[in-house]
């Protein structure tokens, strides 16, 4: 990956710049996907993204593929097993929300035929195009991730403070967050589906922050 090439400050490590460069403020549609980014988002709290990244694949298969049919029907021994997980953030709290959220998940694909369709009616169907130039420019939080939080939270999701949701609403695309001095700042074309309900991705945040503190 070129040195010259200009990018958000926060996309240090080899890995954070590929998750950068591929992912990041790129339109979600697929439901698992957005499932994926829910439990990793929620994860994220009081870590570094770096943390979550390194931890992905782990999480994958600690949670059946993202999948939110599967991940709801997980027990309190399910959630004993992943506490004791070493590749995870082994945060009971966290696990059992994921856990959770996956129902509360499912609750809103039945009411909605899709979490994409509930989601993207907090944006108008269509991704925000922010324009900062600045790190200091971009915020912790706004009007439509305080609305989400709030509707979630309502809903029965846990870990879904208003700062976790627009971290969630900036790796999902939902907000163009990329500087414009980066070379990812243009219109991000959607990702495609992948076999089995997933996306051709490998979940992010406010990258250029770091939370030192679990999110409410």
């Amino acid at each position: 990956m070129s040195p010259s090439v200009k990018r958000c400050g926060w996309a240090r490590s080899e890995r954070d710049i590929a998750y950068h460069d591929a992912e990041w403020g790129v339109p979600v549609h697929d439901d698992r996907v957005l499932f994926e980014f829910l439990v990793l988002e929620g994860a994220q709290a009081g870590l570094s993204w770096s943390t979550i990244l390194n931890k992905r694949a782990h999480y994958r298969r600690a949670f059946a593929g993202f999948d939110p049919a599967k991940v709801a029907r997980f027990t309190p021994a399910d959630v004993d097993r992943l506490v004791q997980d070493a590749g995870i953030v082994r945060h009971r709290q966290k696990i059992a929300s994921a856990v959770t959220n996956a129902r509360a998940f499912l609750a809103v694909q039945a009411e909605h035929g899709s979490f994409a369709r509930y989601l993207w009616s907090f944006v108008g169907g269509a991704p925000k195009i922010n324009r900062w130039r600045s790190p200091r420019q971009v915020p912790a939080r706004t009007v439509e991730s305080d609305a989400l939080s709030k509707d979630l939270k309502r809903r029965g999701f846990s870990f879904v403070g208003s700062t976790i949701c627009y971290a969630f609403m900036q790796a999902v695309g939902m907000v163009n967050d990329h500087l414009v001095s980066c070379a990812q700042y243009r219109a991000p074309r959607p990702r495609a589906a992948r076999a089995g309900g997933g996306a051709s991705r490998a979940a992010a945040p406010r990258r250029p922050r770091r939370r030192t503190s679990p999110a409410s």
